[in-house]
């Protein structure tokens, strides 16, 4: 055996759920109080070496995840499958919890090999917020037009350029296309509770909170239909601000 040659290694496959408030969203961070840094530190507590993880997909400052999926390499028979979930949430802080490890091929990857997210945005729709709710819903206590939401709904679902529907990122970064594909909105409402549930291949940079905030903007009376179409054929020309809170949102799962 050439004992030049590197370790073998398996790839785990991660599902992952957190609560995002004390997190500085997903993506690793300088001050390293990231979702992704936890996970990272877990595994270097967990084995004493470096690991990285890698994601579905960012998520911002606050958002939740329900069914958030990440893949990482480690060191062959280190520990046995069913030890690795209990090992990595021994070191994880509360808020984040590995529900559930299994082995992937070499060639699975969370991101590249997504072909959809779901991600579900809540909304609080009374005059009080229920004190359970403080920090996982957009507490809306002015009157929402449902009818006008499922109307706004039609009009996204599809493929179009949803540019006008993108936040800005770092300067200088451009996204290789604005094309995405809305398979389906669905609207429920239940007692004080409403849900949209957004499912497509894939959403833009604050997409989802762009989309939802522009529908109950519509849905208030505040904006016409025709602000939404206006955004869909101006392709990025006109943008909405209209962002609905982080705190409402969660990636509730990644379709491969």
């Amino acid at each position: 055996m050439d004992s030049s040659a590197p370790p073998p290694t398996l790839r785990l496959r991660l599902l992952i759920a957190y609560d995002g408030r004390p997190f500085r969203g997903w993506q690793s961070q300088a001050t390293k109080d990231a979702v992704q840094d936890h996970l990272e530190a877990a595994f270097a507590e967990t084995i004493g070496e470096k690991v990285s993880v890698q994601g579905s997909g960012r998520t911002d400052a606050g958002v939740h995840a329900l069914g958030q999926v990440a893949h990482a390499d480690v060191p062959a028979e280190r520990l046995p499958l069913t030890s690795w979930q209990g090992a990595l949430n021994n070191f994880l802080p509360p808020e984040i919890r590995v529900l559930r490890v299994t082995h992937t091929s070499a060639d699975f990857h969370a991101r590249f090999n997504a072909r959809g997210k779901i991600y579900t945005y809540r909304i609080w729709n009374t005059q009080y917020l229920h004190p359970l709710e403080i920090g996982r819903v957009w507490h809306m206590p002015s009157a929402v037009d449902l009818d006008i939401v499922r109307a706004a709904a039609a009009l996204l679902e599809g493929q179009h350029d949803f540019a006008s529907f993108a936040a800005n990122r770092a300067p200088g970064f451009v996204a290789e296309t604005t094309v995405r594909t809305i398979q389906h909105i669905g609207i429920t409402k239940r007692g004080e509770l409403i849900t949209l549930r957004y499912e497509g291949d894939g959403f833009l940079y604050k997409m989802v909170r762009l989309l939802t905030g522009t529908m109950i903007r519509c849905a208030q009376g505040r904006e016409s239909l025709d602000f939404i179409r206006e955004l869909l054929a101006t392709a990025g020309k006109r943008k909405t601000s209209f962002a609905a809170p982080a705190e409402g949102l969660y990636l509730t799962r990644v379709l491969y």
